[in-house]
C-alpha cells in the first residue's frame, strides 16, 4: 500500500497540545494549514525529546553560521501560540519514529513523524535490517507527518511543546514522583499517603 505522507510546507500553525487531565493527558502534534489538520498521538517523553533536540539543533545552526541564520536566539513573545489545538482532534495515528533535520539551501527546520509499526523478527540483526528497509523505503512505508519550519517557527514550537509538558502535575517535594490531586503515597514516607 503506498505511504500517506501528510506535507506542510509550511504550516499556518504546528503545535504540540494535550486532550484529557494531568495524569491521564494524551499528547498530540498537530498541524495545520488553511482548513486541513492533522493530529498524530505520541507519548509525552517524545514531545519532550523532540522539543530539547529541537532547541539544540537551532542553536547549533545559529553557532556554525555565527548568527547569520534566520533562526532567533530564543522563542519571541509574539510568536507564542497558547490556543489549544483544534477540534476535533481526530488522531490520524500514532507515532513511532520522528527525524529532524535542517536544510540549509531553504532555511528550514524539517520534523517527520511516522507511524508506530509492529516488526516481525528472530533476532536483533533481523529487526534492524527490517527498521533500515523500512526507513528506506519512500514508496510503501507507514503513513508519515512531514513539517517544514522556519526558524522562528520552529523555536516558538519548542518552546510551547516545553511549556506543555512540564504543565502536567506536580513533583512530590520528597521523592518527585508526580502529585494527584487526592495525594500519593510516597516512598520517602515509608508508604504513609502525601497530600497534595
Amino acid at each position: 500500500m503506498p505511504r500517506q505522507v501528510f506535507l506542510y510546507d509550511p504550516p499556518d500553525r504546528f503545535v504540540a497540545g494535550t486532550v484529557g487531565l494531568p495524569g491521564r493527558r494524551t499528547f498530540f502534534l498537530q498541524a495545520s494549514a488553511g482548513p486541513r489538520v492533522t493530529s498524530v498521538s505520541l507519548e509525552k517523553t517524545q514531545v519532550a525529546a523532540l522539543a530539547e533536540r529541537m532547541d539544540e539543533l537551532l542553536d547549533e545552526v545559529v553557532r556554525r553560521t555565527g548568527g547569520n541564520a534566520p533562526v532567533p536566539a530564543v522563542a519571541s513573545p509574539e510568536a507564542a501560540d497558547t490556543a489549544p489545538l483544534d477540534v476535533p482532534v481526530e488522531e490520524e495515528f500514532r507515532v513511532g519514529t520522528m527525524a529532524l533535520a535542517w536544510d540549509g539551501e531553504e532555511q528550514r527546520m524539517i520534523v517527520e513523524a511516522q507511524a508506530l509499526v509492529e516488526l516481525d523478527a528472530d533476532s536483533e540483526e533481523d529487526l534492524a535490517e527490517a527498521e533500515e528497509r523500512l526507513l528506506q523505503d519512500e514508496e510503501n512505508g507507514p503513513p508519515m507527518l512531514r513539517v517544514r519550519l522556519s526558524g522562528a517557527q520552529a523555536r516558538a514550537f519548542a518552546k510551547r511543546a516545553l511549556d506543555v509538558v512540564n504543565a502536567g502535575r506536580p513533583p512530590c517535594p520528597l521523592c518527585s514522583l508526580p502529585l494527584d490531586p487526592e495525594g500519593h503515597v510516597c516512598p520517602r514516607q515509608n508508604g504513609y499517603r502525601r497530600q497534595a
